[in-house]
């Protein structure tokens, strides 16, 4: 298949990559909002969040059910009208006095939209490029724009919420609504919109051979005689990883955000530059790693990357919060020197997933499929983490609330040295 010919196609993909991941990064700096806006408690604030990531639990499989039944031009209108209708109940949840829930409705909803995006855009940008290097190279530009939009994010929101600065505060400290960002979410609602109308006009490619929902299912949860891929330990413990992978990942971004705004009391606009620099540091992350792939192994790599996450964060909590950021004679104000540990934790943080499911489903062969989508389930880890990390933030403090990530990345440090191991070669995958 020439990709010259879907040039649109994989246009509109790469928009829906960036989209993706702006969405997605929505629900950090919101969580800032919904606690100044609500006067909720840490834990609380980080339920949009966690409704987000856990639709993947719910939506993994039907997405690929879905995609199997109707093909990639059907599943991608489905997939943006439910976005647009997730952006537009966390709109209008800042437009009335009690919105609290229906924000988290539509974080939710726009959750299912996302796990749906992401089930149809990868194979879709593979199949053009005809699998092998071309596909992933063509995978790779889009999760760059995917890092890009997550490094963007804090930015817009952040600039947003400091127009609010000054205009009104509670107990010495600015208060920010949802209205406040209410430009951001009409100009999302209004590129989904436009993309739903790229969709019914651009020849999407079929690839994929439309089947029975009934087959691809007993195939998802049929055992082959006695086994299926969660019959291989090092899966089973592969899926933990990358569980708690996605939190660590999303709990670093979110809790830094807080950290900063209520216990530390920097202007949002300052902490958007900083949260984004944590995100532009997995960018660079991805860079190098996808350099260094061939020279290190997976194993390696992981075990490197969570030793040296964990001996930042150690840093985080242990130094003093009253050292604050200087460069010669000039000062960043208010913002303690530990938060650099914090964001350079993205250079490391970077390259796990990929180490993570190489590790988990080498040896699966025939298996490796139903293992894939079982990963897509397991993204929920991304809000169920952080909200972990809220409650005990709200009992120890936002900087004492990092042992949980430490205690995650312990794991990850385990797995890479030895939980990865594939102890069920006995098993035949052919």
């Amino acid at each position: 298949m020439k990709v010259r010919k879907y040039l649109p196609v994989i246009i509109l993909a790469y928009v829906l990559f960036f989209m993706i991941a702006f969405v997605t990064g929505l629900q950090n700096p919101l969580g800032v909002i919904v606690k100044s806006q609500y006067g909720v408690s840490m834990g609380v604030a980080q339920l949009g969040n966690f409704a987000n990531f856990i639709a993947y639990a719910f939506m993994g499989i039907p997405a690929g059910l879905m995609l199997k039944k109707y093909g990639y031009k059907f599943s991608l209108l489905v997939a943006v009208t439910v976005g647009i209708l997730g952006l537009g109940l966390m709109f209008f949840s800042g437009q009335i006095s009690r919105g609290l829930w229906l924000y988290f409705l539509g974080a939710f909803v726009a959750g299912f939209s996302m796990c749906m995006l992401n089930t149809v855009v990868n194979p879709l940008l593979n199949s053009i490029g005809g699998g092998g290097n071309k596909g992933n190279q063509l995978i790779q530009w889009g999760g760059s724009l995917n890092s890009l939009a997550a490094t963007i994010v804090p930015f817009v929101v952040g600039f947003l919420m400091g127009r609010s600065v000054g205009r009104q505060f509670i107990d010495g400290r600015p208060h920010f609504e949802i209205a406040d960002v209410n430009p951001m979410f009409i100009i999302l609602i209004a590129i989904f919109a436009v993309s739903i109308l790229a969709i019914l006009f651009i020849n999407v490619p079929e690839t994929e051979k439309v089947g029975d929902t009934k087959e691809a299912f007993h195939q998802l949860i049929a055992k082959d005689g006695n086994y299926n891929c969660f019959s291989f330990r090092h899966f089973k413990l592969g899926a933990i990883a990358v569980f708690l992978y996605t939190g660590v990942e999303v709990s670093i971004a979110n809790m830094t955000n807080i950290y900063l705004i209520h216990e530390v009391g920097v202007d949002p606009r300052s902490v958007g530059v900083i949260i984004a620099i944590y995100w532009f540091c997995m960018f660079l992350g991805r860079i190098v790693g996808g350099s260094l792939g061939s020279k290190f192994s997976s194993r390696d790599m992981l075990q490197f990357s969570s030793m040296m996450a964990i001996i930042f964060i150690l840093i985080t909590i242990f130094t003093p919060e009253k050292i604050n950021i200087e460069i010669g004679r000039y000062s960043l104000g208010n913002i303690p020197v530990n938060v650099i540990f914090l964001v350079l934790t993205g250079l490391f943080t970077s390259v796990m997933w990929g180490n993570i499911y190489n590790l988990s489903v080498e040896g699966l062969g025939k298996y490796t499929s139903t293992a894939t989508g079982f990963f897509m389930m397991m993204v929920c880890g991304g809000g169920i983490i952080p909200a972990v990390q809220g409650l005990f933030a709200d009992l120890v403090g936002c900087r004492m609330s990092f042992w949980i990530i430490i205690a995650c990345l312990g794991f990850l440090m385990y797995y890479g040295s030895n939980g990865y191991r594939n102890v069920n070669r006995n098993i035949p995958v052919e």
